[in-house]
């Protein structure tokens, strides 16, 4: 099963309002400015320990090697990474009908981690599953590993 993540202010947040992981060493702390959320590292371990395929779905434009390369220091490997670049290529295309920023359906995304309004409401529009972190949460982690054990069981069921 495969569940994927946004970044901004999802896993990339600010320090100023949440906890984060350690800061990665200088000079890569200035090459890597970007502060991840407290437990995304266990959170990825675990979920790929679990037997999910993790992957990064962001609108964001930062490339797949300056995303993968900065993950590699906090020893996470996505299994794939869609961007900007790739979701516009892949999903939108030549299309004239404008399509939601995000579609994880079109990947075969089981469940998508988000923060934003306009992706919970596509995921009713388009037919995905979408889980939301937004604030702050000491328990984000085991909720949502929670969710994704939810819709695995449901896809089992299906």
């Amino acid at each position: 099963m495969k569940i994927s993540f946004d970044l901004d202010d999802v896993i990339f947040v600010s320090p100023d309002n949440y906890e984060v992981e350690p800061e990665l060493r200088f000079p890569l702390n200035k090459m890597f400015p970007e502060r991840l959320r407290k437990g995304t590292v266990r959170l990825v371990h675990e979920l790929q320990d679990r037997g999910f395929e993790v992957w990064v779905y962001t609108s964001s434009f930062r490339s797949e090697v300056y995303i993968r390369t900065l993950f590699r220091y906090y020893n996470i490997k996505f299994s794939q990474i869609v961007n900007g670049y790739r979701h516009k290529a892949e999903v939108q295309g030549n299309r004239t009908t404008l399509l939601p920023q995000k579609l994880p359906n079109h990947y075969r995304i089981s469940l998508h981690i988000d923060d934003e309004d306009v992706i919970i409401e596509n995921s009713k529009i388009y037919g995905f599953r979408v889980f939301r972190v937004l604030e702050p949460d000491d328990m984000w982690v085991e909720k949502v590993l929670d969710e994704a054990e939810r819709v695995r069981k449901l896809e089992e069921n299906s």
